[in-house]
C-alpha cells in the first residue's frame, strides 16, 4: 500500500497554509504533523481524508481504497450520550463492520470494560477519547489519521494509544497524525527506532 501527495496546497480565508507539500507513505510506516496551531494540520488530515478539497495537486491511494479503509479520528469524540458505552461502540461496529477485534475485547484494551452499561454522558473527557480510539481497534482499517489523538488522555492512556499504534504498524497500517507533547515524543522516538533497526538489518 502507499499513499503519495504531490504539489498539494491548501487556501482558507484568502491564506495559503501550505503550497507545493509532496510526501510519500508505505506500509508500516508513520507521518507525524508538526506545527502551530493555524498551520494546517487538521487541513491535511482533512484533504487526505476526502473531507476538504485539494487546490492544487493530487493524492494517490495505490492498493487500498480511501473511503472503505480509512479511519479519521479528529478533536470531537463523536460519542452519543444516550447510548452505553458499548451500545456507542456497537454502533461504530454496525456501521462500518466488525472487521477488528471484538467490541468487549476493544474496550478491555482501552481500560473501558468496567464502564460499558454506563451511559455516554457521565464519561470523563479522557474516558470519552478512549472510547472513541476503541474504534481503531475494533474496526481494522489500512490508514488512521489522527488529529491530536493523545487530547484528555492521561499517562496510561497515552501509552495505551502508542501500543495500538504500534500494532497497527506492524500489521502494515499507515498513520498521519497530529500531535504535540509527550505522544509525539514518544512517537519520535519509535520512528527512530524504526530506522534504526532498518539501518542494522541492512
Amino acid at each position: 500500500m502507499q499513499l503519495t501527495a504531490s504539489s498539494i496546497s491548501c487556501v482558507r480565508g484568502g491564506r495559503a497554509l501550505y503550497d507545493g507539500l509532496s510526501f510519500s507513505l508505505s506500509s508500516g510506516e508513520l507521518l507525524l504533523l508538526n506545527g502551530p496551531n493555524g498551520s494546517g494540520k487538521t487541513s491535511l488530515l482533512r484533504q487526505i481524508a476526502g473531507l476538504l478539497p485539494l487546490d492544487t495537486g493530487t493524492i494517490a491511494f495505490e492498493g487500498f481504497d480511501r473511503a472503505e479503509e480509512t479511519h479519521f479520528v479528529g478533536h470531537a469524540p463523536a460519542i452519543k450520550d444516550a447510548l452505553t458505552v458499548s451500545e456507542n461502540l456497537s454502533f461504530w461496529c454496525d456501521l462500518y463492520g466488525r472487521s477488528g477485534a471484538s467490541p468487549e475485547a476493544a474496550l478491555k484494551q482501552l481500560k473501558l470494560a468496567p464502564l460499558a452499561s454506563l451511559p455516554g454522558r457521565v464519561l470523563s473527557a479522557g474516558q470519552k477519547r478512549r472510547l472513541a480510539l476503541a474504534r481503531l481497534v475494533a474496526i481494522r482499517r489500512s490508514l488512521w489519521l489522527l488529529d491530536e489523538p493523545d487530547t484528555a488522555l492521561d499517562a496510561e492512556g497515552r501509552a495505551t494509544l502508542l501500543e495500538i499504534i504500534a500494532g497497527h504498524r506492524a500489521r502494515g497500517g499507515m498513520v498521519v497524525m497530529a500531535s504535540h507533547g509527550t505522544l509525539n515524543v514518544a512517537a519520535s522516538c519509535a520512528l527512530a527506532l524504526d530506522e534504526h533497526a532498518k539501518a542494522a538489518a541492512a
